[in-house]
């Protein structure tokens, strides 16, 4: 791994949904999960992507002989010079930057770097994060994260493995141990009809969260279909697409059950 170049997709300005505050998110090339329901199917390779009509993406200013590409060699100081462009923002909304995917944590060396310069420059930072990561990579970054927010998807490993494409259990014990480690976390649980939001997965989850510590917050995303056209681009199959997001009303009954923890829950990210 290069700890002055990454591969990134995306850079999301003025995002209020990715942590607390104004945020500017970093969206990272690669992910070792495949989830049926993933909004950002692009984030999936690790090496850019030719796409007929990609500007639904950023670009680096002036670029236009790459239009059709998805994915960016970027430096640090490239990088960095991009986030400084929004301090006002993060000063005035106790905002700051933070680190998404795919898994940002494929490009460990790369994010340790960028975290610690960003620290140094007084800018609140955040790691999205699937958890499937060795912990040893988790201990490299935590001095310098304010925030892990971290994803919950299901349970059950053998359904965790079809749906997902990997096993949940390092995952599960990353959690275990970072939770123990820091107060820094704010757990994400997407809720997808007929398969995250089953009786079976919220009981066995509500009952996993309620063994772990430091949890600060509880965020339950509600599945949408706005990625659509993406897979349509990208001649990927769509697995999910005739799912219908669950309404205000079934978002207030899990949230209902999930209120046992007495932790703050919140409906979006």
């Amino acid at each position: 791994m290069n700890n002055n170049y990454a591969f990134i997709f995306d850079i999301k300005k003025y995002s209020v949904n990715d942590g607390p505050g104004i945020r500017t998110t970093i969206f990272f090339k690669g992910c070792p999960l495949n989830c049926f329901w993933c909004h950002n199917p692009e984030s999936q390779n690790y090496n850019p992507e030719e796409i007929q009509d990609c500007s639904f993406r950023w670009r680096p200013a002036n670029n236009y002989s790459n239009s059709n590409t998805i994915g960016y060699k970027i430096s640090l100081n490239e990088l960095l010079r991009e986030i400084e462009k929004d301090n006002l923002f993060y000063e005035e909304s106790r905002g700051g930057v933070t680190f998404s995917g795919g898994e940002p944590m494929l490009q460990i060396d790369f994010l340790q770097n960028i975290l610690c310069e960003s620290k140094n420059r007084n800018i609140n930072t955040a790691i999205d994060t699937t958890g499937y990561a060795k912990y040893s990579d988790f201990e490299k970054i935590i001095k310098y994260t304010d925030i892990f927010l971290y994803d919950l998807k299901l349970m059950n490993d053998d359904l965790h493995k079809y749906y997902c494409g990997v096993s949940n259990k390092i995952i599960h014990e990353n959690l275990i141990k970072l939770s123990n480690d820091t107060k820094k976390i704010i757990l994400r649980i997407p809720i997808i009809p007929s398969i995250t939001d089953t009786e079976e997965n919220i009981n066995l989850m509500i009952n996993f969260i309620s063994k772990l510590n430091n949890i600060l917050e509880i965020d339950l995303l509600p599945f949408h279909n706005t990625a659509k056209s993406k897979y349509e681009k990208m001649k990927k199959e769509n697995k999910v697409a005739n799912l219908v997001p669950p309404n205000a009303e079934h978002m207030q009954l899990i949230k209902n059950k999930f209120s046992v923890l007495n932790i703050p829950i919140k409906i979006g990210g």
